[in-house]
Formats: C-alpha cells, sequence, structure tokens
C-alpha cells in the first residue's frame, strides 16, 4: 500500500530557475491553496486572489505592487494513482510559478481580466517567507523513498531560505548595522560549515588611486573554534581580499563571486600572498562582493583553514544572495545614520533659534524698559531746568507789573543769572539728544584737517575748569608727546567734543579734594587720549552696559548724580565715527581710567602737502561722492578708492545727494543706474554753477550707449578694480 503523500518529481538544475513542476497529492495540493487564500487574506492591500477548483484549476495570487506574483496551476494526472483503503486516488500535476512571463502567457490563454505584469527578475525575488512555506509543504509530504539527490538539494534549498529569512527578518527589525553584520556573519557560518567567516570592510576615503581596492580592516568574524587564528580588526592592504589579482578585482566590482578551491594552486606564482595566506591557515576561500550605492563597501569571505574544499555552485548563489541583502542592510544603515545626523542638527538649529528669539526678546523687553527710564530721566532732566526758567521769568513778570513794590536789583540779577543758567543747562540737554539722534541715523561727516593736540586739550580743559571748581576738584593735563608731534590729522571739534564728554562725566563722578587727569600720547599712525578720575568707580558686572543705549548706571545705585545718562553712549558713537575705540577700567572707590585711541586719517604725503593751508582735507581734486544703496558694492569701491589715497565719502540716501555734493564740492560723482532720481541729480549738478563741472561716472549692469548727455562715462557691474581706477584717473585729469 502507497501512503497518502506526493511524489515530487523535481529537477535539482531547475532550483534557482522561476518555477518547479511536481506531482502532489490533493491532501497536499490542498496545503498549497489555503497557504495562497491565507497569503491574499493577510495581505489585503498587496495581494488579489483569483482561483478555479482545484482539479484541472488554478490559483493565481496578483501583486497590486508588481513585485511578485505567484501561479499555483492544477491537472489531474490520470496515469498516475495509489491505492488508499482500496480505492484509487489520483496524483495531481502541479506547476508553481513565479515567472513573469509565464504569468502573463497563463493569464492572456484564459481571457483573464487582469492587468499584464510588468516582468520581474527570477528567484531571488520571491519573498522569502512565502517560498521557504512553499517549500516546506513540498518537504513536509514528500514520500520517503524519493530520489536521493533530488532529497538532498530540495533540504538545502528548504535550510538556504530559512537562514536568508532569518537574516532579511532581523534586518526589518533591526537598523543596529553592528548586531546586523554580526548575527549575519555567525548564521551563515554555521550554515556553509566553514571554519572563518568575516567581513572586511574597505576604507573607502583613503584610496590609493581609482583602479586600487585600497586599504581596509576585518570588522567582524565568526570561527568554528579557537584553535583558528582570529583576524578580527587587522588591517590589510587586501592582503585577504586578492587584490593583487586584477580578474578578481574586476569580478568583485562587477558584483560576481570568487572561488579558491585551493590557494596553493591559485596563488603558486604570489609568494608573498600565499605567505599570507598560510600564516592564518587559508587553504580555501570563497568571497562575496558587498555593493552600496554602486561602491564597493566590502567583501564577505569565508575561509577553510584545514584542507582545500571544492565550493558548491548552491553555496556560491547562497553567500552572493547574503551579500546582496547585507548591502541593502548597510544601505538602509547608512541612510539612518544620515536622516538621524540631519535630525540632531536640525533639534539643534532649532535649539539655536529658539535661543536667540529668547535672547532677542530678552533683549527688545530689556531694551523697552531702558528706553523707558531714559525717556523718564530725560523728561525729569529737561523739566528742572524748565521750571526755573518759566518759575522765575513767571516772578520777574509780576513784580515788573506791580507799581506798588519793586524787586532788588540784586534779586533780579540772580534770578537772571538762574534763568540763563538753566537755559543754558537746557539747550546743552537738546544738544545732546539731537546729537546722538544724528550719530545714530548715520548722518553725519567728519571735517578732517590738521590741528593741535596741545591747542584743544587746553581749550577743552579751560571749559571745564570753573566745573571743577566749583566741585573743589584738581583737573590737570599733559600731552606726553614731542613738540614737532603735536599736530593730527582728524576731525577736531569732535575729538574735543570726546574729551569734553569724558572730562566733565568724571567731575561729575568724582567726589570733593578728588583729581581728574587728561593725559595725550602721539603715536606713529594714532593718537591716544587718556582719562584718569579719582571717584566711585564701577563694579565690572556693569562696565558692559556702560556704552549702551538708554543704560544708566544710575538705576542700580539709585538717582543720585543729574543728567540724562546719554553722554557715554555718545562718546562712544564719536568715537567709531572717528573709526577709533574705547576702553575703560575702573574700581569701585578707586575710580575710572578711560582710553579712546583715534587713527591718524592721512598719509604722510597729504600731510605735507596740506600743512601749509591747513584746509580741510576734502580739498577739490581728492574728493569722490560715491551714490550706491548697495552695501557690497558700495564697501568694494569705497576700499579701493581709500587704498589709491582718494578721499571718498558714500551717501546713501540720493534724496539729500545733491545739497551735500554743494557742500562737499568734490571732482566726481559715481552714481548707480538703479536709482530712479539718478537724472534729476545729474541734470541738476549740471545746471548749477557751482557743480557743472563735477565729472559723473554711472554704475550700470548692460553694456549700452551713454542714455544722456550729463553722464561722462559708465562702469560694467560687477566692478573691476583696475577699470574702476582706469576710468577715474581718466575723468579727473580730463578738462571739459
Amino acid at each position: 500500500m502507497v501512503s497518502n503523500t506526493s511524489r515530487i518529481l523535481l529537477d535539482v538544475s531547475n532550483l534557482e530557475s522561476s518555477q518547479i513542476n511536481c506531482i502532489l497529492s490533493r491532501a497536499t495540493l490542498e496545503e498549497l491553496y489555503t497557504l495562497w487564500r491565507q497569503t491574499a487574506a493577510e495581505n489585503k492591500s498587496k495581494y488579489t486572489l483569483i482561483e478555479e477548483e482545484i482539479a484541472d484549476g488554478f490559483a493565481l495570487l496578483i501583486s497590486q505592487k508588481g513585485d511578485l506574483s505567484l501561479l499555483l496551476q492544477t491537472t489531474v494526472e490520470q496515469s498516475l494513482t495509489f491505492k488508499v483503503d482500496e480505492q484509487f486516488e489520483p496524483l495531481y500535476q502541479v506547476v508553481i510559478s513565479w515567472n513573469t512571463d509565464y504569468i502573463n502567457n497563463f493569464i492572456a490563454d484564459r481571457e483573464l481580466v487582469v492587468a499584464i505584469l510588468p516582468k520581474q527578475k527570477s528567484a531571488k525575488n520571491v519573498e522569502q517567507k512565502i517560498f521557504l512555506n512553499i517549500l516546506t509543504i513540498l518537504n513536509t509530504n514528500r514520500q520517503t523513498n524519493i530520489c536521493r539527490p533530488i532529497q538532498n538539494a530540495l533540504d538545502l534549498r528548504i535550510n538556504q531560505e530559512k537562514v536568508l529569512y532569518q537574516v532579511i527578518s532581523h534586518i526589518r527589525q533591526s537598523l543596529d548595522l553592528v548586531e546586523i553584520l554580526g548575527t549575519s556573519v555567525r548564521e551563515v557560518r554555521d550554515f556553509l560549515q566553514v571554519d572563518r567567516l568575516l567581513i572586511f570592510q574597505f576604507d573607502l576615503e583613503h584610496r590609493l588611486d581609482n583602479d586600487s581596492l585600497g586599504w581596509g580592516r576585518v570588522t567582524h568574524e565568526s570561527r568554528l573554534s579557537n584553535v583558528i587564528t582570529p583576524l578580527l580588526g587587522a588591517v590589510n592592504r587586501d592582503g585577504c581580499c586578492s587584490s593583487y589579482v586584477d580578474e578578481h578585482q574586476r569580478n568583485l566590482r562587477q558584483g560576481n563571486i570568487v572561488t579558491i578551491d585551493d590557494v596553493l594552486q591559485e596563488y603558486a606564482s604570489f609568494p608573498r600572498l600565499l605567505e599570507f595566506l598560510h600564516s592564518h591557515n587559508i587553504y580555501a576561500k570563497m568571497v562575496a562582493p558587498i555593493v552600496v550605492r554602486d561602491r564597493l563597501w566590502g567583501l564577505l569571505i569565508a575561509h577553510q583553514c584545514s584542507k582545500p574544499r571544492a565550493w558548491q555552485s548552491s553555496e556560491k548563489i547562497f553567500l552572493g544572495r547574503i551579500g546582496e541583502h547585507l548591502s541593502v542592510a548597510i544601505d538602509q544603515a547608512q541612510l539612518y545614520a544620515e536622516v538621524q545626523i540631519q535630525k540632531n542638527n536640525f533639534e539643534q538649529r532649532v535649539i539655536e533659534r529658539t535661543q536667540e528669539l529668547k535672547e532677542s526678546l530678552w533683549a527688545s523687553q530689556s531694551a523697552n524698559r531702558s528706553k523707558t527710564a531714559f525717556l523718564d530721566s530725560v523728561s525729569h532732566e529737561l523739566r528742572t531746568p524748565l521750571t526755573c526758567v518759566i518759575g522765575l521769568s513767571a516772578t520777574l513778570l509780576h513784580w515788573s507789573s506791580s507799581s506798588s513794590i519793586t524787586l532788588p536789583l540784586q534779586k533780579q540779577h540772580q534770578y537772571l543769572e538762574t534763568i540763563e543758567k538753566s537755559g543754558k543747562q537746557l539747550l546743552e540737554l537738546i544738544n545732546e539728544i539731537l546729537e546722538f539722534s544724528q550719530l545714530e541715523s548715520g548722518n553725519s561727516l567728519l571735517n578732517i584737517r590738521e590741528f593741535s593736540l596741545r591747542k584743544s586739550g587746553n581749550l577743552v580743559i579751560k571749559n571745564l575748569e570753573q566745573q571743577a571748581k566749583n566741585s573743589q576738584i584738581v583737573l590737570e593735563f599733559q600731552l606726553e608727546s614731542e613738540l614737532k608731534q603735536d599736530l593730527f590729522w582728524g576731525d577736531e571739534e569732535r575729538i574735543e567734543q570726546i574729551l569734553f564728554h569724558l572730562l566733565s562725566n568724571a567731575i561729575k563722578f568724582t567726589p570733593p579734594q578728588g583729581k581728574v587727569s587728561l593725559t595725550i600720547w602721539r603715536g606713529q599712525y594714532e593718537a591716544i587720549f587718556q582719562v584718569e578720575d579719582t571717584g566711585i568707580g564701577m563694579a565690572e558686572e556693569h562696565l558692559p552696559k556702560l556704552f549702551e543705549r538708554f543704560e544708566q548706571l544710575e538705576k542700580y545705585r539709585g538717582k543720585i548724580y543729574p543728567g540724562t545718562g546719554l553722554g557715554l553712549a555718545l562718546t562712544k558713537q564719536l568715537v567709531e565715527l572717528n573709526k577709533g575705540r574705547i576702553d575703560v577700567r575702573s574700581t569701585i572707590g578707586k575710580g575710572s581710567i578711560f582710553t579712546v585711541w583715534i587713527p591718524d586719517n592721512l598719509g604722510d604725503q597729504q600731510k605735507n602737502s596740506s600743512k601749509k593751508s591747513a584746509e580741510p582735507v576734502l580739498d577739490y581734486n581728492k574728493t569722490i561722492i560715491l551714490i550706491e544703496k548697495d552695501e557690497e558694492t558700495a564697501t568694494l569701491i569705497c576700499e579701493l578708492l581709500t587704498a589709491a589715497q582718494y578721499q571718498i565719502v558714500w551717501l546713501i540716501d540720493s534724496a539729500t545727494a545733491l545739497k551735500k555734493i554743494e557742500l562737499l564740492k568734490p571732482k566726481l560723482v559715481i552714481i548707480d543706474k538703479i536709482l530712479s532720481d539718478r537724472h534729476h541729480i545729474s541734470r541738476d549738478l549740471h545746471n548749477l554753477n557751482s557743480t557743472k563741472k563735477i565729472k559723473i561716472l554711472l554704475l550700470r549692469s548692460e553694456i549700452a550707449h551713454i542714455e544722456q548727455n550729463q553722464i561722462d562715462d559708465y562702469l560694467l557691474k560687477p566692478v573691476q578694480p583696475n577699470l574702476l581706477l582706469q576710468k577715474i584717473t581718466n575723468l579727473l585729469t580730463y578738462e571739459s
């Protein structure tokens, strides 16, 4: 009696094709039909099932994504039967196919209403879990006296699919590349029963040339026993990868598997390589490439360490498939790492931006609070002298209109002095506020000329002598320079303002019997001004806020001293206007030292040529005005012309340009074509007698003829330094 099992007629050579032909019992066939139905039910979004009855029927599993479709086709084979309980049961001839062409022909022959499938690759694209289940069903129900080679081939294929399924499942469940590679190496070594299996990773960043695989190291390893020499972490220039053989390099780069059954025969002409292999007991090897993003990332290498080994075709294919799946895992891990880096960078930028916004908000709120406090202080400082002026003038007016009683002359004189003093104080406050506003808006210009440092210092000291005397403070001045170095090129009025603010501030915060001194040094390229006092001093934590707008140290120690608190902020603005810098050192209870550095504004040649007349530096022949809104272009032109010894004045606001040109009387005006009112400026310059000889150079972005007769020449942007200087030289030397 024949048991109720299937007879599987299977060609060993076709195991790797995309089709299985076999003869099965009805029980086995029903298991396959059940597998088709379960797959469709569990993956409704992926598969559609079309089936007919089992006898002379079919079950067609159509993939909606086009990645895998399976056909189970059955035909009753009358000539093949087996006897069960005195009855003969038929066997079924079965075709299991995942070949796209075969399935499309089947659909066309049956005239099924199914979209023709795109052509797919062969067996290696079969979903591992489904294929493993198919092989398991066929293997479980096979006849015990099946042909041994066929049975062995089927067993090997099933085990291969199990290992592949485990590797793929592990890849899908984890993004930890170290864990994936480590587990894969162990499982594959066990399955292939090799002595050593390792992964060799290339150093892709330090390849010697385009043809060389480059340096690398062993990153993962699994050994049969501890007796086998370990290679983990070994660094070698392709010693264990056969890179000395050009043919192997080409094969590996093309994704082919390299097998060496006997290294002694293969590398007989390479004694150095052979010595390396024997030192690690390598008698046979099989190498599969790991290609990631079209680059050879590394190698999957199997070693036989006891004797040569004839590698089987199935083993070669299996190792290659493992290498392909590891390539996918590595690519996924790299993409994940890149995403994580981008995510971390983005989170860091969000944190930084959030912190910046918080700081900006805090600064804005702090500035508003300081501004409010400043306005309160200014209001108080303005109200005090105004109250005196209005109150005393009203008193004088009242007594002058009274016929019965006359206010004594001494009292009238005292009132008038107070009114005058309050008026001057009021005027000083208003001028200070207006000056600060003008500096903030950038509308202030320097009046550069040669002046005496000694004379300016003495003048400032003289103006403050009475204030120091009233406060019982000693005021001193010292010039630490030779007489011939006394002359300096700069804005005399602005520098005197700086000294006045620093000295008056020092006097105000120095108690009686104290001392305030001014010292001036004349360096080769700059003048240094230092104001030192023996006043109340300042705490170190308050120094950074000393020169800020709307910041007053009075709010930290109570309102004791009069003033708006604008003095030092205004001083810093004046210093920066003169391209200088200011520094302060202070100790509470001992005093403060303010130091200012102001650079010399002209070179030695300009000094020598201008000493006799002592006229402003903005002379007729060397002054050029630039009207340009683009800061980058303006900066380039200003730096070029300054280096070429021209005095350059940059104007952003073209609306007020004409008045400033009339005042400065330059030889040349450079205007950008993008300015909407350039026609009016050039026309008015030529119409006025005082400016009609001024040359006009137009900046434009395209080649064209000069568009109006008021323009003397034009220059294309981007500005070429040599061409700019050449055109300016030509315009300034040409007389119309």
